[in-house]
């Protein structure tokens, strides 16, 4: 699994090899932007999975709350 951000951090680039194919997945906020881990030497970084999901979510993986609450709900 690889994972982008993009420039102004609203938007998440997911590539996820299944075994078949490799999905794009796409994800953007509406307020907010991702918090992403910063890697010292340059190298990739790893993050186990309930950071990602606090990452996807848009909640800070570093203090977990929600950082933005839905102004309506479905």
């Amino acid at each position: 699994m690889f994972c982008f951000r993009g420039r102004r951090g609203d938007l998440v680039k997911i590539l996820w090899h299944d075994g078949v194919g490799m999905p794009l997945y796409l994800k953007r906020l509406e307020a907010g932007e991702f918090i992403w881990p910063v890697s010292r030497s340059g190298e990739a970084v790893q993050n186990w999975a309930a950071q990602l999901g606090y990452l996807l979510d848009g909640i800070d993986w570093r203090n977990p709350r929600w950082t933005q609450r839905p102004a309506m709900a479905g």
